[in-house]
């Protein structure tokens, strides 16, 4: 599964002349679903869109909160281009799940957000139609996120996501001396998420 994360101060969808969906600030997500996608997938993406760490703080602090934490809004809108593979020039799209699959799951996926957020703040397109998505970027901050691929063993996987939650709770806890002492992969992270952080910071302080 594929998700193009972008955070926005306003994201609408239309579909001819009727206005179907509309959020304020908050994110708006691309979701395309494969022909491979399991609930693991859909639980795993849910989980990132929701508590990925976009927003700033009360006090400035970019990277600091989630849309959960500031209490905005998702817009969700399925695109199956995503799962998009060239042929030549040619776009091919064999990998996305059908859409007799690919609607009921995506329904599926829309409900797991609402039941792990708020549901009102939930909002998304219309399944199959063709739809005018108007987004203004924020930043812009756009974040392209797939689903994990890994070994079919139940307890592996559970490992393997136990491990990557770990590192998550360690980097929200900053910098601590054993980490800057292992080097390049911290150091690396570091000056880029210092520049993106004082860019938007900047911008966001402004009235």
């Amino acid at each position: 599964m594929k998700a193009i994360i972008q955070r926005v101060t306003k994201a609408t969808v239309t579909v001819g002349e009727e206005q179907v969906s509309a959020i304020g600030r908050g994110l708006c997500v691309l979701l395309g679903i494969s022909v491979e996608d399991t609930q693991r997938d859909a639980d795993y993406i849910v989980r990132k869109i929701l508590n990925l760490r976009l927003f700033e703080d009360e006090n400035g602090r970019a990277w600091s909160k989630s849309v959960m934490d500031r209490d905005f809004e998702v817009l969700c809108v399925s695109q199956f281009t995503l799962q998009c593979i060239l042929k030549g020039n040619k776009p091919d799209f064999h990998l996305a799940m059908p859409a007799e699959l690919a609607q009921p799951f995506y329904n599926s996926i829309l409900e797991n957000m609402r039941s792990s957020y708020k549901p009102e703040l939930i909002k998304d397109g219309k399944f199959g139609d063709y739809m005018q998505v108007h987004i203004q970027n924020d930043g812009p901050v756009t974040i392209e996120l797939s689903s994990p691929t890994g070994p079919n063993d139940p307890k592996q996987m559970s490992k393997q996501e136990k491990q990557q939650q770990r590192k998550e709770k360690a980097r929200s806890k900053g910098p601590s001396e054993s980490s800057r002492e292992k080097g390049a992969p911290r150091s690396r992270q570091d000056p880029n998420a210092s520049s993106g952080a004082e860019g938007d910071v900047s911008s966001e302080r402004e009235p």
